[in-house]
């Protein structure tokens, strides 16, 4: 005690080694099993569309930091997970063009003018996903089969919600749209031989890279587990307790990738581990409501940035007193 010393500094006194980069690296390796999923599935075409993204989003950020004077900070790869992220939500159809205007809406309307890494309210990622699916909303949707052939076809999502439905893991007849086409099976689905958005179609490839973050300690459990277990409980309710439509839910659609990818981000999440749970519930209850109700089969991206949208409030009510703090009198 003799030679110890106090010394007084300013908070935060407990400090992790882990920088921005690192992070943000850990969770593009991550990803990688999923980007290689989409390769062999769809193609050279899915890492092109990945690649123009990435280098759009990060030529966008440079530019737009130089604009407004700020430090460029490109080497955080913040702006490269952007851009990945991005290329995940499209259609290995998108057309190039579109996917540059993707990456410069994200970064800059949806990141750098609310002050960059930190300072933006909802997921950029989704934010320009959301504005090119109203934008364009044809080149959006325009899904195809793995292979060579590319034929068009619906999601598995489109087809249950167009009336494909299963007798004991056998698909029924269905009309309208959906006819003549086949509900793709369990194993289809958890591998990603199917059509869908580059990223999100294999659920085996997203739970590897879900594990790993949660290896690293760079998410916890609350948000996917919260997520994942409310879609769950309500597919199972909503679908008069059909195990075997729920588990479609939860293996189809962009749930792994939005509840461990992008429901998660620091910045648009709450900081309170209760406020994190409550997160989660709040989009797995949004989801699981658009997929059954709406109109639209998937609703995992608006439902995330509709929360994005809540986590101030969230954060306000969950926040632990501060220490010695004096309730105020009415």
């Amino acid at each position: 005690m003799e030679n110890s010393r106090f010394i007084v500094s300013s908070s935060p006194h407990i400090r992790a080694g882990e920088t921005t980069q690192r992070v943000m690296l850990d969770v593009i390796l991550a990803l990688m099993p999923a980007l290689l999923a989409g390769i062999l599935y769809f193609g050279f075409k899915a890492l092109t569309v990945t690649i123009v993204a990435v280098v759009f989003a990060v030529a966008a950020e440079a530019a737009m930091q130089k604009l407004m004077k700020r430090p460029v900070t490109i080497n955080d790869l913040s702006a490269a997970v952007t851009g990945v992220l991005l290329a995940f939500n499209l259609p290995v159809t998108a057309p190039l063009w579109m996917v540059a205007i993707g990456s410069i809406f994200a970064i800059v309307i949806a990141k750098q003018c609310f002050g960059g890494l930190g300072y933006n309210f909802i997921n950029p990622a989704l934010a320009a996903r959301a504005m090119l699916l109203a934008s364009w909303p044809v080149r959006m949707t325009n899904w195809v089969t793995p292979g060579a052939d590319a034929v068009s076809t619906a999601t598995p999502l489109a087809l249950v919600k167009e009336g494909i439905q299963y007798a004991q893991g056998v698909p029924a007849a269905a009309g309208g749209e959906a006819a003549g086409q086949v509900l793709p099976s369990l194993t289809q689905l958890f591998m990603g031989s199917i059509g869908g958005c580059i990223g999100e179609t294999s659920a085996l490839a997203l739970l590897l890279g879900g594990a790993y973050l949660m290896y690293r300690g760079v998410i916890s459990y609350r948000i996917p587990a919260s997520y994942i277990g409310t879609v769950a409980v309500l597919a199972l309710l909503f679908g008069k307790f059909d195990f075997y439509l729920m588990v479609y839910h939860l293996v189809s659609g962009g749930l792994f990738l939005g509840a461990f990818f992008m429901a998660t981000d620091y910045s648009t999440s709450p900081m309170t581990a209760k406020g994190q749970i409550i997160m989660g519930i709040g989009c797995g209850l949004l989801t699981a409501v658009i997929r059954f109700f709406g109109g639209y089969p998937e609703g995992v991206s608006y439902s995330i940035l509709l929360m994005n949208i809540a986590t101030p409030l969230i954060d306000r009510y969950t926040m632990p007193k501060k220490f010695g703090e004096v309730k105020k009198s009415a």
